[in-house]
């Protein structure tokens, strides 16, 4: 164990969703790049969508941390990690600060990082001093930053809310309500940064917004306050995988990761180059056909917002067919799975024919249909089974005459019926809503993507037919 290493860090937080924490971070993290420090940007919770601004932001790659999902022996890896080379952490929470569990309060008190929290100040003047107060003090063994007030009409209305505040000290000012720095949205959260045009001039408004306040004046010796004290384990990752020897040694990973497929933990991509394969990776919006390869990956994504390309690729529905008739591995989430099955139907009605190696359809809903963390145990009768951490987020249902191979489950919960996740297996494919943190279960990873020995148990594989578009 090498020496502890401080370096200024903040949780930025906020009383619930939607109060701007994403915006702040992303600003915060802009400012400073743009100064020339080298900041990190962490992710509380399983998001996929905040981390792309974020990366955007920073220029450099965003991981997840999560008390139960990654655990807490991986967060403090990776923030020691990021203290070597940072002048800056800042981790964004999720959800309100409280919420959940273990919630953003929870990894910042195990972890000691102090609370920034931005707080949606447009429809309050002094109720904004009440709320950061029980936000500071609901929990005493918290660490505050500050508060920043978010979505301000006002140079006035801001003098009213840092008036409110019982220790004017913790005041790291006021950022005006703009649409120009607004993050635009949809029903599975932000749009990944890629897709939208001006981003970067988003987030240099949002910057120059945040240069305005308290927060964004402050030099490199105030930012010193929030120095973190982090330890140095050795990396988590390696301990997971050395037991294996690289056993995906000479295994190539197809991904997909194209607009229709961009949920990828970078933690997953990192494991598996650990685990031994070689990445390569593809676009079923755009490729004839899958690059030569011993596996598929196909992360979630927005296949419902791609439909009429996907189902009009059908050289590639072909390759994957190819790839699935020899008996080779497809691991398929969410948006994933979702395209493999015979049609879509949207919400406004329309149907779409998709890839049919798997039989039955899949049905877009306005709502969210399922939302938590989520484990799965591959194989229950091994000796000692370790299940794969993850989570699910959908707002479809599928319907299918296949027979669940599998069911996840509730944190510390057995699978139970009509609980948590089905799993389909078809042939060599398996499929689920069911997000995976790969490294939880390096073994499972294996499993999954290892070319098999023998024929694959499961459904036998669909054939493509007159009858399948």
């Amino acid at each position: 164990m090498t020496e502890p290493i401080s370096c200024p860090a903040l949780l930025i937080a906020a009383p619930a969703s939607g109060q701007g924490k994403t915006t702040v971070t992303a600003a915060l993290a802009r400012l400073h790049t743009r100064q020339g420090r080298k900041v990190r940007v962490f992710k509380c919770g399983p998001d996929f969508l905040d981390p792309y601004w974020h990366t955007m932001a920073s220029g450099a790659p965003v991981y997840q941390l999560d008390l139960w999902m990654t655990g807490e022996a991986d967060c403090r890896a990776r923030l020691a990690a990021a203290a070597r080379e940072a002048d800056l952490i800042l981790v964004e929470g999720v959800m309100g600060l409280f919420d959940g569990s273990p919630s953003a309060a929870d990894l910042a008190r195990r972890l000691g990082l102090p609370i920034l929290a931005v707080v949606d100040a447009s429809a309050m003047a002094g109720t904004f001093g009440a709320l950061a107060y029980g936000l500071q003090h609901y929990q005493a063994d918290t660490v505050w930053a500050g508060i920043l007030a978010n979505r301000v009409a006002s140079a006035s209305h801001a003098d009213m809310l840092k008036a409110s505040l019982r220790e004017p000290e913790h005041w790291l000012g006021a950022m005006m309500r703009s649409e120009t720095v607004r993050l635009p949205e949809r029903h599975l959260g932000l749009v990944v940064a890629s897709e939208v045009k001006d981003a970067q001039a988003r987030l240099d408004q949002a910057a120059d917004a945040l240069a305005l306040t308290p927060l964004g004046q402050m030099t490199v010796a105030e930012l010193a306050r929030w120095n973190v004290s982090f330890a140095q384990p050795e990396p988590v990752l390696d301990q997971s995988t050395a037991p294996f020897a690289r056993p995906l040694r000479g295994v190539t990973i197809a991904v997909a990761q194209d607009a229709a497929f961009c949920f990828i933990y970078a933690a997953n991509l990192d494991c598996l180059r650990a685990l031994g394969a070689e990445l390569c990776f593809f676009s079923p919006l755009a490729d004839p056909a899958l690059p030569d390869c011993d596996a598929v990956w196909l992360p979630g994504g927005y296949p419902e917002l791609h439909a009429p390309t996907l189902a009009n690729n059908r050289s590639l529905r072909d390759s994957m067919r190819q790839h699935v008739a020899q008996g080779k591995p497809v691991w398929a989430e969410c948006g994933g799975m979702m395209v493999l099955f015979d049609t879509l139907e949207c919400v406004d009605g329309s149907r779409h024919p998709l890839w049919g190696l798997l039989p039955g359809s899949v049905t877009m809903h306005q709502r969210l249909v399922a939302l938590g963390p989520q484990q799965w145990t591959l194989n229950p009768q091994a000796p000692n089974p370790e299940p794969l951490r993850g989570h699910t987020f959908h707002y479809s249902t599928t319907s299918t005459p296949l027979q669940e191979a599998g069911r996840t489950a509730r944190p510390d919960c057995a699978p139970q019926a009509g609980v948590g996740e089905a799993v389909w297996h078809s042939g060599s494919v398996r499929a689920s809503y069911f997000h995976a943190w790969f490294s939880s279960a390096p073994h499972g990873v294996v499993a999954l993507f290892s070319p098999p020995s023998q024929p694959q148990s499961g459904h036998p594989v669909r054939q493509a037919d007159e009858s399948t578009p």
